[in-house]
């Protein structure tokens, strides 16, 4: 009778364990949650405060990334596949706005104006307001070359789908800093990383894009990346690099087999046209 009656109480916490984690909101919603109950305006760090106070075991990272995700006016919430399509600001991923570095309020749209998730004439996405243009080709940086559009689309592609990518089998997601400095085109004491992320244990990846650089270029860059990494942001993490180019040759693979720490990946690109049907012709 005591058998029985142990295994129907463990089988009742158990029950009640998955009625509580079923209850537990998503992490936007506890940014949300935290904003509302901090008077509309706060910081990244007061919002992570309410946030721990309150929920248990999570990770600063996501709650840094869902606050971007959130921020109607963040130039970097596109890298993340809540906001992977254009679209004005009216979502449940549409409540903040940035004021500051590391500093949000509450979005009003007729204080703060309507703000949108655009393409520009390259398809690439871009956050605006609704009353201003398009940046044209020719305004992105005053280059018109096929290069420069190609490496970004590359960049934001992996940032977006970064979720997707496992690296020793862990999940990776972009890195965010206490200054509100995420990890696309993150800058450093020695240049700027194409990305730098996050693993689910806290280690560091630093990627590298090597569209036009040479192989001995690109490991010696990304090696650069990863002891300023190790030396300013990892402490005791293990900091690891990725290298992503159209075609691994044997030179970067040779240099890579000598470096354990290092990873090669290769990309593909289709392009297709089709001529469009029109009716009357």
């Amino acid at each position: 009778m005591v058998h029985k009656l142990l295994k129907f109480g463990k089988k009742v916490l158990t029950q009640n364990w998955c009625i509580e984690m079923s209850q537990r909101p998503y992490v936007w919603q506890m940014v949300k949650e935290a904003i509302n109950n901090l008077e509309g305006k706060a910081s990244y760090s007061e919002i992570k405060d309410y946030i721990k106070q309150h929920y248990d075991d999570v990770n600063e990272n996501t709650i840094t990334a869902q606050i971007i995700v959130s921020t109607v006016n963040h130039k970097s919430r596109i890298h993340y596949p809540e906001n992977n399509k254009p679209r004005r600001a009216n979502s449940q991923y549409d409540f903040l706005f940035k004021t500051g570095r590391g500093q949000v309020e509450l979005y009003n749209p007729e204080k703060h104006g309507i703000w949108e998730i655009a393409e520009d004439d390259f398809g690439k996405l871009i956050v605006k307001m609704q009353s201003e243009e398009v940046p044209s080709i020719k305004d992105e940086d005053e280059r018109t070359d096929l290069a420069f559009p190609l490496e970004s689309h590359l960049r934001d592609f992996i940032a977006q789908n970064i979720k997707s990518i496992k690296i020793n089998g862990k999940n990776v997601m972009l890195y965010v800093d206490d200054s509100d400095n995420d990890g696309i085109e993150y800058k450093t004491g020695v240049g700027r990383i194409d990305i730098l992320a996050v693993d689910d244990d806290g280690n560091f990846i630093v990627f590298e894009l090597k569209l036009q650089k040479g192989p001995d270029c690109a490991v010696g860059q990304v090696l650069r990346y990863m002891g300023w990494v190790k030396e300013n942001l990892a402490a005791d993490k293990n900091v690891t690099g990725v290298i992503v180019s159209k075609k691994a040759n044997d030179k970067i693979k040779y240099a890579a087999l000598m470096v354990p720490d290092i990873y090669l990946f290769e990309y593909e690109l289709s392009f297709k046209i089709n001529e469009v049907n029109l009716d009357n012709k």
